[in-house]
């Protein structure tokens, strides 16, 4: 199982690649809404610092093999509006966790799954993963409706899961297989 995005993905409208550190002043657009990073886990950025602080961790990670941060590039504009990544790789099961966000300018155009799904097919193919998870805050329909739409199964609700910027939250639990997403993926 690989833990390296070997290639940029291109899909119609946009580019899928490793972050850069010149990308930050348009993830830090993205990262400072409120909107946007309600249910992540980490604090809306509020200055340089914590975009800065945020790419350290992201190259740290990637050098341990431990994620594959990319970022989300619009081919129209040039502009990053969103991430991706990757993370939590167990090579001897060949599962990994999905993570995502996106500019809330972007909302509702279908960006995400286009971007998802070249990851996905990636992930799935030349990585060799066999199984992706993702949660899901129950107050987030739309992720969990996004990841119904890219074929993933809800598999229960883990209660108060997670402590988070000082609220204790339960999570919606969703996987994906290699072979279903194969299965609904067959060109023809």
């Amino acid at each position: 199982m690989q833990t390296v995005l070997s290639q940029a993905l291109h899909t119609p409208r946009l580019i899928v690649r490793a972050i850069q550190e010149n990308d930050l002043p348009d993830l830090f657009k993205v990262f400072s809404d409120d909107t946007v990073t309600r249910f992540l886990p980490y604090i809306t950025w509020e200055d340089t610092l914590a975009a800065h602080s945020w790419y350290a961790r992201a190259r740290e990670m990637a050098a341990q093999a431990s994620a594959v941060q990319c970022v989300i590039v619009d081919k129209e504009s040039s502009q990053v509006i969103g991430s991706c990544l990757l993370f939590r790789f167990d090579t001897e099961s060949e599962r990994c966790e999905l993570g995502y966000a996106l500019a809330q300018s972007h909302w509702g155009g279908g960006y995400m799954a286009e971007a998802l799904r070249a990851l996905l097919t990636h992930a799935f193919g030349e990585m060799g993963i066999n199984r992706v998870e993702a949660e899901v805050d129950p107050r987030n329909p739309a992720s969990a409706q996004l990841l119904r739409k890219l074929g993933f199964t809800q598999e229960g609700l883990l209660r108060q899961r997670w402590k988070m910027k000082g609220e204790i939250k339960d999570t919606w639990m969703f996987s994906l297989l290699r072979d279903e997403w194969q299965a609904a993926n067959r060109p023809g």
